[in-house]
């Protein structure tokens, strides 16, 4: 029995990582692939509680808080990896709207290299494939403004902060070794590459047939 594809896909605000999941989705299920979308945000049972801490954080900035604040997100993914990846179809594809590489671009005290571990000691499943998501913090910027809900970001607000969340991301991306895809032309390009990758991934898990 096959077991499910685990694949991530993180990034800065306005990347376009929404429209990207959909297209995504819709391509690989074109080719027959079972996928399921889930979100990190709608999967949680104790997102009201964190964020509530993340607001105290945005009005009261410390260390420790920040550090609280994480040890909650991984304990949420303990118990998505527990409760909810379980119980997906094998052989069918998740696509998991976020996961631990975001907190690279929202975390501004606590290193990712801390949060990463944050996650490994709670044994958070690990996705097969992570894919950040990324443009030019100037061009994310001007997508979020054009949108009718804007940047919706809790933690920040200023081109600056966005700026900084972007190369922070990337950076974490080139030391972990995770696919990046320049979400920064046609959608149809940027869904060729993460479906390329993905189909990747599944051709290298396939086993080789029986020789002779």
């Amino acid at each position: 029995m096959k077991r499910a594809l685990f694949v991530s896909l993180d990034g800065p605000k306005g990347v376009g990582k929404t429209t990207l999941l959909e297209a995504v989705t819709k391509a690989l299920r074109v080719d027959h692939h079972t996928v399921i979308r889930l979100s990190e945000k709608k999967s949680d049972p104790y997102r009201a509680e964190t964020m509530a801490l993340v607001n105290q954080f945005v009005r009261n900035p410390s260390r420790e808080l920040e550090l609280t604040v994480c040890e909650r997100f991984a304990d949420s993914r303990r118990w998505i990896s527990q409760q909810v990846l379980p119980e997906q179809p094998p052989g069918s594809i998740i696509l998991m709207d976020r996961w631990y590489p975001s907190e690279a671009a929202f975390r501004r005290l606590v290193p990712f290299v801390e949060i990463l571990q944050l996650n490994r000691d709670r044994n958070v499943q690990v996705p097969d494939l992570h894919v950040g998501v990324v443009t030019a913090p100037e061009i994310s910027w001007a997508r979020a403004a054009a949108r009718t809900r804007g940047l919706s970001s809790t933690v920040m607000h200023a081109l600056e902060e966005h700026v900084a969340s972007t190369e922070a991301f990337e950076q974490a991306a080139a030391d972990h070794d995770w696919v990046l895809c320049r979400n920064e032309g046609t959608i149809e390009e940027a869904t060729m590459q993460v479906v390329a990758h993905i189909q990747r991934v599944l051709r290298d898990a396939s086993p080789l047939p029986n020789q002779g």
